[in-house]
This record gives C-alpha cells, structure tokens and sequence, in this order.
C-alpha cells in the first residue's frame, strides 16, 4: 500500500531503518521485480509490464548500493562502454558507414570528457576502475548513468562507504544535476545526510510510508523519530 509520486525535475529521498522497503522499492519501479499489484507510472507511460531495459530505454535510470562497474576497464573507457546504441557495434556500420562510426565516436569521446570533468574524474580518468576508492566508484558510477542522457534518476545508498569530503562532492553534484533539470530520487540510509541535500523525505517503516515532507517535519515527527531513530533526536 505505498503510493507517491515524484515531478521529473523534483529531488526527493527515500530513507527508513533496515528491512524498511527500500530497496524493494526501488527494485519494483525499476523493473527488477515484479509488483504484485499497482502500477509503475513513468513520463506517461505504464511500466508495470515492462523490464529494466525498457525502462532504462525511456530514460529512467538507477546505481546501486555496490557499484558495478567493469572494473578492468580504465574510468574513461567505462564512460564510453556505458553511451547506449552505438551504430559501431554493428559490423554493417564499420565496413559501409566509417565516416558515421568515427563522427559518433568523436561525439561519445567528447561526451565523456565532459562528464570526466564535471565529476572531477579527470586525474584518475586512466586508472583501472579497480583503483579507485569507494567514492570514486560512486562517481564512476553516476558518471556511467550519464553517459545514458537519462531523463530521472534513481541513486541508491550513495553516501554508504564514502568518505565525508566526498559525500559532499557527491551532494554538490546532485544539486547540480538537478539545477540542470534531471530529477532525481535518493535512497539513503544516513538520514541526516539526506536531509541537508533534498528538500523532500519519504519515510518507509514496515513496508509503508509514514512521513513524507520537509526534512525539517519529516525529522520532528515523533513516529519517525520512533521508527527510525529509537525515539531520540
């Protein structure tokens, strides 16, 4: 019985104590599993029939907890193995369309070099994803969400195993991101942390919603404060 929704340019997060539903939330919009009954709704269109790839096609996008980059692979070439439907995939385009292939190419280089940047990944852009620190993977891992040109995103658990200078890296992002448009829906489990970057929380305990609303309500109400934080500030 949980049912809310969130505008496309909206940043809100999602927060609760463990076993709460989170991540079987975000499994069932996201295509992962299968609702047993209600509907997914995204941009119009009904989701509760369709895969993660469907899904992922129309523009809404996920991380998870744990990122799971090719970890062989350098930071710069994860970027470009993520830009979807590439005409250079298909032999036929290499050997009849090379001018096409290579214009593509120029424009996926450039679009990750861009998000290089952006992300401050720049240094470590040749360094095997297998070197990077917990927050740099975090980072590596949006970056590869964007390489996707999403319209929503859904970011799972960012701050989890992240170092504080670099949770507020990840959070200046974030706000960036949605300066820019791209909404965005935020499972977290650090509270706190959550609250100082979105100015919406929904609160699950138990598989439903008890709170929804600033983080400055949502942190006073005295049944999250029970649920979530043993009845203490």
């Amino acid at each position: 019985d949980v049912s809310f929704s969130v505008g496309m340019n909206e940043r809100a997060g999602i927060v609760g104590p463990n076993g709460a539903g989170k991540s079987t939330l975000f499994a069932l919009i996201t295509g992962f599993m299968k609702q047993d009954s209600g509907g997914v709704y995204f941009d119009g269109h009904n989701l509760s029939r369709t895969s993660p790839v469907v899904r992922s096609r129309l523009g809404l996008l996920r991380t998870f907890q744990v990122p799971r980059p090719y970890f062989h692979l350098t930071v710069h070439q994860n970027l470009l193995a993520a830009a979807p439907s590439q005409i250079g995939e298909r032999l036929t385009h290499v050997f009849f369309s090379p001018g096409r292939v290579r214009i593509e190419e120029q424009a996926i280089h450039a679009q990750a070099d861009e998000i290089l940047s952006f992300l401050r990944l720049k240094p470590v852009a040749d360094y095997p994803a297998n070197q990077l620190s917990g927050g740099q993977l975090k980072l590596l891992e949006l970056g590869r969400l964007l390489m996707t040109k999403p319209k929503f995103i859904m970011i799972d658990e960012p701050f989890a195993g992240v170092n504080p200078v670099l949770i507020e890296q990840l959070c200046a992002h974030i706000r960036a991101l949605n300066d820019r448009g791209l909404g965005c829906l935020i499972i977290e489990h650090n509270l706190r942390a959550l609250s100082n970057l979105v100015p919406r929380l929904i609160v699950l305990d138990c598989g439903r919603i008890i709170a929804d609303g600033s983080p400055t309500e949502v942190l006073s109400n005295p049944e999250v404060q029970n649920a979530y934080v043993g009845g203490g500030p």
